[in-house]
């Protein structure tokens, strides 16, 4: 029943990575953030997910060549281990974890918010779950399991097949909305198409980020894939398939917006806020029963396959963080008969299920959980880093020529996601990820390499001192573009270069700690 009897299984193909990608990515983003995006941005929204996915291309080039060098169970928090030691390492792992500690019980409450519309006892009048949500919510933690429990190759042809199925009810949704509720009109004719501006479309930019997080989850299953090679393609075909749908639903809910039925003045883009799940909301409000049940069941099923997912990867980063001897290392202890370290998913899923439940008595538990993700941004920036000192290490050969000025434009990219996501969320996130650090690195004595991470530790100071003065933060001094500017320049004038310098010599080679690399 340990490490050393039982090794992860090889199983997952590249249409099951790629469907895990996109469904596990649109989950309640596109059905939550699509309408908050066109409050302040109005139909710019649709320019705000093509940013972003092309932000996220930059990160996810660097997850694709530093996967294929550590493909491994949880990569993307072990990366970083190799490339500037424990500290870092510690910081940048906790900032994955509270990332896919907190997205499930939002996706486990997304799904009973769409119960709520049949039930309506689900959800206060407050928009905060009431007892009875939140020990659905629970419950829905715990319904989470069995779909990781038996094994990954289970989960990849389960997940390929119920994602195949939700991707088809999405494109209904969207495209039924476009054929019964289009008006052309709503993109030019009220405003033009940004009626905000750019510094609208850039606001809007945090929310379409948040849902672009399934490519986040491909490398965490990077040890049970059977050619670590796909990792590319996978990664590369889902921010195409995500984008397509994000855009899809962006589309069909500017074109399908009606002002008068909704009671809103018409080019009022910032009143555009609507209860619960918009398209269920629409649907219900215009009297399409058909698209009513399509959107009820999208609002159930999509949700929940994402929950699920991310309950998967975020059992990974727990397994990697016991093989970094930060975590007690009774969490990398795999399941004799389905492979998969069931301790890590047991654990990950209890805390979950209290995270999830007290949204209910402590209601700005709600809100903090969806702050609180900001963390796994913070996780993200450390990577384009990472990168560059695998390269001056000699362990990770340029298998992106353009490597060196993509990596900066990630950099830049996770910066100004930090950024923008705002105050209280970036101090939130960042406080939590304090207390964790703090406590873990007191309980597993990780002293070694503090030097290190110093760039990184004042990194995310100026990130959230600039979320504090910034236009995006309490004293509001700073005027967007201004303040984005600053973000974007001294993150890579200052932080990205002082981050590469900060990198070990050579790989880190602490005995029960590092894998070998694959050879290029």
């Amino acid at each position: 029943m340990t490490e050393a009897k039982v090794a992860l299984r090889k199983a997952l193909s590249l249409p099951e990575l790629v469907v895990i990608g996109v469904v596990g990515a649109v989950g309640t983003g596109a059905l939550f953030s699509t309408a908050q995006m066109t409050a302040v941005a109005g139909p710019g929204s649709v320019l705000s997910w093509i940013i972003g996915a092309l932000f996220y291309t930059c990160v996810g080039v660097t997850y694709v060549e530093l996967s294929q060098v550590y493909p491994e169970a949880g990569g993307p928090s072990r990366y970083s281990l190799y490339t500037h030691g424990r500290a870092t390492n510690m910081i940048g792992a906790f900032s994955d974890l509270i990332w896919y500690l907190f997205i499930p019980p939002i996706e486990a409450l997304a799904v009973v918010e769409g119960i709520n519309y049949f039930v309506p006892t689900l959800i206060g009048s407050n928009g905060f779950p009431t007892y009875a949500g939140a020990a659905l919510g629970v419950l829905f933690m715990f319904v989470f399991i069995p779909f990781n429990y038996f094994g990954v190759k289970a989960f990849g042809k389960s997940t390929f097949w119920i994602g195949i199925a939700k991707i088809i009810l999405y494109c209904a949704v969207g495209f039924g909305l476009i054929l019964v509720f289009f008006n052309a009109r709503n993109f030019v004719g009220y405003g033009g198409f940004a009626p905000f501006g750019f510094s609208g479309v850039f606001v809007a930019i945090p929310l379409a980020m948040f849902a672009y997080g399934g490519i986040r989850a491909l490398p965490d299953f990077a040890e049970e894939v059977r050619n670590y090679r796909f990792l590319g393609a996978a990664i590369g075909l889902t921010i195409l398939g995500q984008t397509l749908i994000y855009i899809l639903f962006d589309t069909s809910f500017v074109g399908g917006i009606n002002w008068a039925r909704l009671g809103i003045t018409a080019g009022q883009w910032s009143s555009v806020t609507v209860p619960g799940n918009p398209f269920i909301y629409l649907a219900g409000k215009y009297n399409v029963e058909s698209l009513l049940i399509i959107t009820a069941i999208v609002g159930i099923i999509g949700p929940f396959v994402t929950g699920y997912i991310y309950q998967g990867a975020g059992t990974r980063i727990l397994f990697a963080m016991s093989r970094s001897r930060i975590m007690n290392s009774s969490l990398k202890t795999l399941s004799q008969s389905y492979a998969i370290p069931y301790w890590s998913l047991i654990a990950f899923a209890i805390v979950g299920a209290i995270v999830a439940f007290l949204a209910a008595p402590l209601p700005s538990i709600y809100s903090l959980i969806t702050d609180a993700v900001v963390a796994g941004y913070i996780g993200f920036s450390v990577n384009p880093v990472s990168m560059m000192v695998s390269r001056r290490q000699g362990v990770t050969k340029s298998r992106f020529p353009a490597g060196n000025i993509i990596a900066p434009i990630g950099f830049i990219a996770a910066s100004l996601i930090v950024y923008w996501s705002g105050w209280p969320s970036v101090p939130y996130s960042v406080l939590i990820l304090l207390v964790a650090t703090v406590i873990f690195s007191v309980a597993f004595k990780v002293k070694q390499h503090f030097v290190n991470s110093l760039w990184y530790i004042v990194y995310i100071a100026f990130l959230t001192a600039m979320s504090y003065i910034g236009s995006v933060g309490a004293l509001n001094t700073i005027s967007f573009l201004d303040s984005s500017l600053i973000v974007a320049l001294v993150s890579v004038i200052v932080f990205y270069p002082w981050g590469i310098f900060s990198g070990l010599k050579q790989r880190l080679t602490i005995e029960g700690v590092t894998a070998e690399p694959v050879t290029q």
